[in-house]
């Protein structure tokens, strides 16, 4: 374990304890006043008081306490290399259909809500890839480019919501978005998992160029259609308020299977969640290229201990001169 700092340029503040060590010495010197007498022959029978072996203490205390709290300003930290850690290896993008079909109820709460919850679970059992967020409708929009950062992409993904895009299904604007995010990525592996519950009606590039050019950039696409079979519970607003009424479900199963297909992936139908669960799963199953990597470094601030001391040093340079160093009035 090795101990470095990350702001080592505040040991510079310690050249500030000179100046403030001369004015002390000086102020010592020049604060007592003189008394001419004939002989120092009664003065040596006294003894001295012990206040004059500990009048120095607070000064020095204090000098402590200001070094502790530049050690901390400057933030130690320990460090952890050449650890042996097991990763994955493996970019994925996830380009989420928030299309207004997706508040269709055949999924607990809705399509929407099953769906964010179960890749936010897909995201927590893949801690060391890099994993990213698009989302579309009539348009796409990157919620979260690629990051390690799992805290950050759960939070953007629980704050998804239908409305946030113009209504409409463009699946190749996701498709091509999510391709541009992660095209450039250096990973041994780069995947993208697009999930649509309809057919694609609106946008510039179509669904299966943009799987070409997903293709050409060595990108693995799964397609998931989301659906029960037949009709679904579906929320609309009418006169005489906000009722449920069944509506066909219409997925482009043909075209999410060419996809898949044209990319290397695989095509999957998820009917309730607990089907789009196994599907995450299966996914899960099938990008495990694990890799070994060596070279890796894991940081831990190491302030608090500095910090401590030097709040201990003042609470003793406080209590020494409220007791034992007290001025009298």
């Amino acid at each position: 374990m090795n101990h470095t700092f990350l702001h080592p340029q505040y040991f510079l503040l310690l050249l500030l304890l000179l100046p403030m060590i001369g004015w002390y010495i000086w102020k010592q010197r020049s604060a007592h006043a003189t008394l001419q007498i004939s002989s120092l022959r009664f003065f040596s029978l006294g003894r001295k008081s012990r206040k004059t072996y500990i009048r120095h203490v607070p000064f020095v205390l204090r000098v402590l306490a200001l070094i502790m709290i530049i050690t901390a300003l400057a933030r130690p930290q320990s460090t952890n290399q050449l650890q042996n850690v097991t990763t994955e290896g493996i970019d994925i993008m996830i380009s989420l259909d928030i299309s207004g079909s997706m508040q269709a109820m055949d999924f607990k709460p809705n399509r929407l809500e099953a769906a964010k919850e179960v890749a936010i679970d897909f995201i927590k059992g893949r801690p060391n890839d890099r994993m990213g967020l698009v989302i579309f409708a009539a348009e796409s929009f990157t919620q979260c480019p690629l990051t390690l950062d799992h805290n950050v992409l759960t939070n953007l993904f629980r704050d998804v919501s239908i409305g946030m895009l113009e209504d409409g299904t463009a699946i190749g604007m996701g498709l091509a978005t999510a391709v541009n995010r992660i095209k450039d990525s250096d990973a041994k592996s780069k995947v993208i998992i697009l999930l649509s519950d309809g057919e694609n009606n609106r946008g510039q590039i179509a669904p299966l160029t943009a799987a070409e050019i997903a293709r050409t950039f060595g990108i693995r696409v799964y397609t998931i259609g989301v659906g029960s079979i037949g009709t679904a519970p579906f929320p609309i607003n009418t006169v005489f308020g906000r009722q449920v009424q069944d509506m066909e479900v219409r997925i482009d199963e043909a075209m999410l299977t060419e996809i898949a297909e044209i990319t290397g992936g695989s095509y999957f139908r998820a009917t309730d969640k607990a089907a789009l669960q196994a599907v995450y799963e299966e996914i899960d199953q099938m990008e495990k290229n694990k890799i070994q990597v060596q070279e890796y470094t894991r940081h831990a601030e190491e302030f608090l201990p500095y910090v401590l001391l030097a709040l201990l040093f003042l609470l003793m340079e406080l209590a020494l001169r409220n007791t034992v160093l007290r001025t009298l009035p």
